[in-house]
């Protein structure tokens, strides 16, 4: 029977299925399940710097409104804990699961400011998460800050995290890089452990009829693989980190492309989201029987041997494949 034992941010896992962030963490019952279904490990939803905020300041709006009422106000205000003023949920969460599971559970962490980064990551740290997930959510809409400028402010708030934590810390990127190698490589000499891609951002719609913006949340198809695919086998052909694809896992043979490029482990949401936890023993099923059929025996005999390591120029090797597939394409007859 094939191995699917793997590494991933130094830990040994049972398999390379993990459960990225989503709102599956948020459930002590949920993440047991995953776990009895055979997750190896858990990404718990992120906490959102801004969301903390917001509660902060809807909190103080609504004491300080009752202030001057008279004498007796002090008294009748609620306690604090009523409060999340500081994410202590999220970290009451984290013990509560840390007692519960035995698998690694990773937290994620989207900060907007310096500060906010490094606070949360040292209360994670103390709550007993085994690793960090620093989620890398940058949205330019300023003309006057150059991408060097949005690259080198996001460095220096992980490295100030990898400082502040003994934990390993793992970084999720976005695709939208316009050197995606050159900016993993700085993450890599900060000491970033491993690197996720990609981030899927829900981006909002438009109703042209009601002019609002439609949130509506699409998740996930196989279609978005390519893009990680491709991701992949560049970056682990070049430095020596700790890979996770996330983003278009919908079968265990979309878990074997993403390890045939280079990853140590897939993410998995919006299989388990659309159908349950069951895909997670469906998925394993298939990756053993992939790797039966093409006569792999373990999971680290596979990686990496679709990725760029073995073409000796790998610049014009992508650039024949693009050009190949655009000659492969036949316009439709006219009738």
């Amino acid at each position: 029977m094939p191995d699917l034992s793997t590494t991933w941010l130094g830990f040994p896992l049972k398999n390379p299925l993990v459960i990225g962030a989503s709102p599956v963490g948020k459930s002590i019952r949920s993440c047991l399940e995953a776990e009895e279904k055979g997750a190896a490990a858990i990404v718990l939803h992120s906490l959102f710097e801004e969301q903390l905020v917001h509660e902060q300041m809807g909190a103080h709006y609504y004491i300080d409104t009752l202030t001057d009422m008279d004498a007796e106000t002090r008294s009748v205000f609620p306690q604090s804990a009523i409060f999340p003023l500081d994410g202590a949920a999220y970290l009451r969460h984290i013990e509560k699961l840390k007692q519960k599971l035995t698998i690694p559970l990773i937290a994620s962490l989207n900060g907007t400011t310096p500060g906010g980064w490094l606070s949360y990551a040292k209360s994670m740290a103390s709550a007993g998460c085994d690793a960090l997930e620093l989620n890398l959510y940058e949205v330019a809409t300023d003309e006057q800050k150059s991408s060097q400028y949005l690259e080198d402010q996001q460095l220096e708030i992980v490295s100030s995290v990898i400082s502040a934590v003994s934990i390993p810390v793992n970084v999720k990127l976005s695709p939208f890089y316009t050197s995606l190698p050159y900016f993993v490589r700085r993450l890599y000499e900060c000491g970033v452990q491993g690197v996720s891609v990609f981030n899927r951002y829900y981006q909002s719609d438009i109703n042209p009829l009601t002019l609002e913006v439609d949130r509506h949340l699409h998740l996930s198809s196989s279609a978005e693989l390519p893009l990680r695919l491709h991701a992949l086998a560049i970056l682990s052909s070049k430095m020596g980190l700790f890979y996770a694809c996330t983003g278009g896992i919908h079968s265990g043979y979309d878990m074997a492309k993403a390890i045939l490029a280079g990853a140590h482990v897939t993410q998995v949401v919006s299989a388990v989201l659309a159908k349950g936890f069951s895909v997670i023993e469906k998925f394993l099923q298939e990756l053993k029987e992939y790797m039966l059929q093409m006569g792999y025996e373990s999971i680290h005999e596979m990686r990496g041997v679709m990725n760029l390591s073995s073409v000796a120029d790998p610049h014009s090797y992508e650039r024949l494949n693009y050009a190949q597939m655009l000659a492969a394409w036949k316009l439709p007859l006219s009738p």
